[in-house]
């Protein structure tokens, strides 16, 4: 009845570093008694806890007041002294005391000592109780760094989501689901005490506006107060809706439609957010400026004291303007622990998708600056550091890759490494180095510039990372779908696959930024995006111009734990199972034009997609000369690999006069998520990203994989694309088909030099148009193709190839391939690999000995090109091996990363095969005759 072992094992996952009660229960009537009694201890516990916080806030509350008094008796002694009455002084003779007083009044013994408040050191909300008492909160930690999960800790000390019992029933998903709403419900009470704070003195302060005295103008506290009323009365909609249904809570109770109502109206937060900067410079202006302003100030924000009543009003009113902005931030996070606990078909569910999406989609949206305290830390000498961006980079030290977190802060760079830490005890940070921004500037180090003494794996150990990744990846699907599927292998096919994931992301950045001391030490990170790179410099950039501060190193380096931002490797074993697994096919984006910018120049743009963890760039736009509104409209195709992110860069390209080569400058960049309800609908998603006052306005959808490789024969016999190989070569009277033997030639006579050729997309517009050009075989088809961007002829190639009604080494024979590339033995392999080419159909074997030749010399210009023979496999395998549809329909594949896994490494693979083989002649492999059946 009773499993003491497994209540210890949880009683460990929640309190490491304490021994788990002996509870000897035999039967149900004992485990109800053990519930009343601890039941009975919590009520005890709550009600000292009540009265200790009831004592903390008084005497917190009379040490400020006293505070006060001195300031103020210090203050009337200097201006009797002086026998000086200034302005200020009449002010406060004729109008001031009475309106504090009313200030007063207004405030009532409930807002006075508020014992939920998040405004006094320790008071967590830990123990809170429901508003009937029966039950205890779940924790909700109301710190600026920590977010509402509830109170379930891991091995590092952190919070994490509560992960149930194996086993745990759809009705205790709704209970635990039930704790979480319960734990929002308390904190959403403290939200709504703090803008009842915020709106207190508002209408005292109107009132006066129109007087003959004024404490602030109506200006001001419009500024000041904005939007503040609006957010309230939202709220304590919410609440006043969400509050009966956690009372009265069962099974058929939904709450989803109060959480999208909730997210729909963050138009209103939007507006607070733009304000929020000058509403709070306003009031430091007035704090500073009105005596009165200050004292009412004075009067209600009690929560902390500093010597300085200046420093301390800011602080306090900037933290209560603060708290909507932080709010949008917590209640994300808490429909992502509801969508935890929601059964996919409850009614809940959708709605609070699409809450969550709408919230996420807004946050991206905030500038990071709005955020000056969230990341705060005070040494102790009292200076006051902000950790302005942090995130891993692969640091190249002594000849060799290193993984490291940097901490950018408001005055230095700090980079460290995690220390290993024993069971039980919290992950501390290891110190490396730290560059005072004062002492810091930038290294110019091109792409194209050698890295002496870096330790580089070669190309193919790098996607042989990538199929180990996809094949592991498999293999926890299928044990998760297995009935009795055993935690025990997933644990250790997690940690497998976080080693070579771990491994991939350690060696493939290439990109350098390298930052330089001025004390002559510098130091070479290795980036995977030059988004990435634009960012860390303009962070750095933007800081320089404040002094120096000294450093306490030990407190920076020990807070770095709590403060950090980016808490996980990006890598699959750490993501949540239910979170998405990206987006595997092909993404169809167009973009449209530019706007914002201040003076004509040299302008296109770049696309990436993150794949494997890192971000690859997959196309980019024709350069719009001398213009300040560039309309591109050019339409590109690129492949997901578990995408979720597209990224887009706008530079400015103009000439170096002093050495007369072409510079290219981040001119602006953005990012948008690629949220599969949005883009996998057959009509354009159009979207516009903002990027340093310039706006890139572009469209997007997808097509799945099974979508886009779709071979539908044309029904035009006449044209090349979508016809049978055998009849396009027989009516051109050629071995090789015309299109093929031409966008090769081009390819090679301006092509074989260009960055990416075969990856980076072409124009879709200049692929569909080469397209028709050759279908109706035009007579300037030579002229169109010498004047045609090189990255549209060889997406005319690839998509020539996608097209045949039947890939290139044929249906029939793939199933031999497979099993062919997956010989151990070499001679073996060798024997079938061959023999399977010899049985292709002689058009599609010359065309494919043809193409192998052509990417081989490709491969050959790798130094300049960046496309080894492994990226030209990946690029072209797909499209020259594919199973049939009644083969793919046996497989019984659903997700589309099993898709990718079983399949597509495969055919890259294959194909790997043939380029790194000595040169095939189609007249020797007629001439051998080898015994080898192909039948399976």
């Amino acid at each position: 009845m009773w499993e003491q072992a497994e209540f210890e094992k949880h009683w460990r996952n929640e309190f490491p570093d304490g021994e788990a009660p002996v509870m000897n229960l035999s039967s149900v009537e004992d485990i109800g008694a053990e519930l009343e009694k601890c039941k009975a201890n919590l009520k005890v516990l709550q009600q000292a806890l009540s009265e200790e916080k009831f004592k903390v806030i008084y005497l917190q509350t009379t040490i400020a007041q006293k505070k006060t008094c001195d300031f103020e008796r210090r203050c009337n002694k200097g201006k009797a002294d002086s026998k000086k009455d200034s302005p200020c002084d009449s002010d406060s003779k004729g109008g001031d005391e009475p309106f504090v007083r009313d200030i007063t009044l207004l405030r009532g013994s409930k807002t006075d000592f508020n014992y939920n408040t998040d405004g006094c050191e320790g008071d967590t909300a830990e123990d809170r109780k429901s508003q009937d008492g029966s039950e205890t909160m779940p924790f909700i930690d109301e710190s600026p760094t920590m977010s509402p999960h509830l109170c379930a800790r891991g091995q590092d000390g952190e919070a994490v989501s509560p992960t149930p019992p194996e086993g745990l029933l759809p009705r205790k998903g709704l209970e635990m689901k039930k704790l979480v709403l319960s734990g929002f419900l308390a904190s959403e009470e403290i939200y709504i005490n703090q803008l009842e704070a915020l709106l207190l003195p508002m209408k005292p302060l109107k009132a006066t506006a129109t007087t003959s005295k004024p404490v602030l103008t109506v200006e001001q506290i419009d500024t000041i107060f904005f939007m503040i009323q609006d957010i309230f009365e939202i709220h304590k909609e919410f609440y006043d809706a969400l509050s009966p249904n956690i009372q009265q809570w069962d099974e058929k109770v939904t709450v989803g439609h109060l959480f999208q109502k909730l997210a729909s109206q963050l138009g209103v937060y939007k507006a607070f957010v733009d304000n929020y900067k000058v509403a709070v410079e306003t009031a430091e202006k007035c704090s500073q400026a009105n005596s009165q302003f200050q004292k009412i100030s004075e009067v209600r924000y009690f929560m902390t004291y500093d010597d300085s009543i200046n420093n301390y009003l800011m602080f306090v009113f900037a933290a209560l303007l603060y708290k909507p902005i932080d709010r949008v931030t917590r209640s994300t996070l808490v429909l992502h622990d509801l969508l935890k606990h929601t059964p996919k078909d409850h009614p809940d569910f959708p709605l609070l998708q699409d809450a969550l999406r709408i919230s996420q989609n807004f946050l991206s949206s905030i500038n990071e600056e709005i955020d000056p305290r969230r990341t705060a830390v005070t040494t102790p000498k009292g200076e006051v550091r902000q950790l302005v961006k942090d995130g891993f980079l692969v640091e190249v030290s002594e000849g060799t890759r290193k993984l490291r977190h940097v901490f950018l802060f408001t005055d230095l760079l700090l980079c460290a490494k995690m220390k290993k830490a024993a069971v039980g005890r919290h992950q501390q940070y290891e110190c490396k180095w730290y560059i005072p921004l004062a002492d810091l500037s930038f290294q110019t180090l091109d792409d194209s510039d050698s890295l002496p003494h870096v330790q580089t794996l070669p190309e193919h150990e790098i996607e042989e990372m990538k199929i180990k990744i996809s094949s592991i990846k498999s293999e926890i699907q299928k044990e998760k779908k297995a009935q009795k599927a055993q935690s025990r292998n997933v644990d250790r096919l997690r940690k497998k696959m976080n080693e070579q994931e771990s491994c991939l992301l350690l060696h493939s950045p290439t990109i350098p930024f390298r930052i330089h001391n001025k004390h002559g030490k510098s130091y070479l990170f290795l980036l995977s995006s030059d988004y990435e790179r634009s960012e860390w410099r303009e962070s750095i950039q933007k800081l320089q111009k404040k002094g120096k501060t000294s450093v306490e190193l030990q407190v920076l380096t020990g807070s770095c734990f709590k403060l950090r931002t980016v808490h996980n490797i990006p890598v699959t074993s750490n993501k949540d199972d239910d979170e998405s697994p990206g987006l595997y096919g092909f993404l169809h984006v167009i973009v449209h034009k530019a706007t914002g910018f201040k003076e004509s120049a040299n302008l296109y743009c770049t696309l990436e997609v993150d794949s494997f963890g890192y971000f690859v760039s997959k196309a980019k736009t024709r350069v719009f000369r001398d213009t300040t509104e560039p309309q591109w409209n050019e339409e590109f195709e690129i492949e997901l690999e578990g995408s979720q992110c597209l990224r887009i860069l706008c530079y400015k390209s103009k000439l170096n006069k002093d050495d007369n080569e072409i510079v290219d400058k981040i001119m602006g960049k953005g990012q948008v998520q690629l949220d599969p309800q949005t883009v996998q609908s057959k009509n354009w998603h159009m979207d516009v990203i903002e990027m340093n006052g310039i706006k890139v306005e572009f469209s997007m959808k997808f097509t799945s994989r099974d979508l886009s490789l779709k071979r539908t024969p044309s029904k035009k016999q006449s044209g090349v694309f979508g016809v049978k190989i055998s009849v396009v070569t027989k009516r051109e009277r050629s071995k090789v088909p015309y299109i093929v033997r031409q966008c090769i030639e081009e390819v090679e006579k301006r092509g074989i030099d260009e960055v990416g050729i075969y990856r980076i997309s072409g124009v879709a517009t200049d692929i569909q148009a080469l397209k028709a050009a050759f279908d109706a075989n035009t007579k300037d088809i030579l002229v169109m193709l010498s004047d045609m961007d090189i990255n549209a002829i060889a997406g005319t190639l690839k998509l020539y190839f996608r097209e045949l009604p039947e890939p290139l080494l044929t249906d029939r024979l793939y199933p031999a391939f497979m099993e062919g590339i997956a010989l151990s033995d070499p001679a073996a392999k060798e024997n079938c690999m061959m023999h399977l080419l010899r049985s292709l159909p002689d058009p599609n074997l010359i065309t494919f000995l043809t193409l192998l030749e052509h990417l081989k010399r490709v491969a050959e210009k790798e130094p300049v090109n960046k496309m080894s023979l492994h990226n030209l496999a990946t690029v072209f395998g797909p499209t020259l091996l594919r199973p049939s549809e009644s083969e793919s329909s046996k497989a019984h594949i659903t997700l589309a990363s099993d898709i990718w896994s079983h399949d597509v490494m495969a055919q890259v693979q294959v194909l790997l095969y043939y380029l790194q083989h000595p040169p095939i002649s189609f007249a020797e492999l007629k001439k051998n005759t080898l015994y080898f059946s192909t039948d399976v």
